[in-house]
């Protein structure tokens, strides 16, 4: 574990070094970098893996302020900086996903392919954005009480055991720290009809049993996309990579080896 200082933040990173073609990983909303230790494994040594804790989360020391999707985006750019790296696959899971597709249009020259996880295009859904801004503010004056986390854990996880784990770290935080990732989350932009100026290739991976994101806003991102390849996961809720990594890791690993050699 290291720190960063960039864009007013300390964010804290892992990276696994190495001569292999870098691999950058952001976590989804109220998750943080470890939930890719199960790709940080199979990717490590062949590839240098960095993972690393977005404002808000994790261990990375966040100052409050609000902050876009976009920021988050320079936030993985400066990172990039930070490490000496020019280039690099850029990925993640959920809100991940949604600062990746920023990256690569802030910084198209810098992405030499992305991983999208269980992610979209679009700004949160109007039928589900109330429901959500209920249950987050909520969480910031009562924190994460049981049915608020049972219910959260369900959606992004839905395996019990990884519920009770996070779970138990959710309520290790402050839980007022929940406002500026709620909003960003909340008031996202939609760049659906920026995803033709992404040129570079891209695997989506997506579960088939995601309640947070359908499948078919996964499928309008990918068609929106110019070179996407599509990987369903039979069964995985949101967070497939971490309920699922083996059939994830099985697709990833020939992706980025293909990318090493041509990308």
């Amino acid at each position: 574990m290291a720190y960063a200082s960039i864009n007013g933040q300390n964010i804290c990173f892992e990276d696994s070094g190495g001569s292999g073609m870098p691999v950058l990983l952001a976590h989804g909303f109220l998750m943080d970098r470890s939930m890719f230790a199960a790709q940080v494994d199979a990717l490590t040594p062949e590839f240098r893996v960095i993972t690393w804790d977005a404002r808000g989360f994790g261990d990375t020391e966040f100052d409050g302020q609000p902050f876009s999707y976009w920021d988050l985006a320079r936030d993985a750019l400066g990172l990039l900086d930070h490490l000496g790296i020019e280039r690099a696959v850029v990925g993640g899971m959920s809100q991940g996903g949604y600062l990746s597709l920023r990256a690569a249009l802030t910084a198209p020259e810098r992405i030499r392919a992305l991983v999208l996880i269980d992610t979209q295009a679009a700004a949160e859904d109007p039928a589900l954005s109330g429901g959500y801004k209920q249950l987050l503010d909520t969480w910031a004056t009562q924190g994460p009480i049981d049915p608020i986390a049972q219910t959260i854990a369900g959606i992004i996880i839905n395996e019990p055991e990884e519920n009770a784990r996070w779970i138990a770290r959710w309520r290790a935080r402050p839980h007022q720290t929940i406002v500026e990732p709620g909003r960003c989350l909340l008031q996202r932009d939609d760049i659906s009809s920026r995803l033709g100026e992404i040129r570079c290739p891209a695997l989506v991976i997506h579960g088939t049993a995601d309640t947070a994101i359908p499948m078919e806003r996964m499928q309008a991102m990918a068609n929106g996309l110019v070179d996407a390849t599509v990987l369903e996961v039979p069964g995985a809720a949101h967070a497939a990579n971490l309920t699922h990594p083996q059939p994830v890791n099985a697709a990833l690993l020939p992706f980025l080896r293909k990318i090493a050699t041509t990308g």
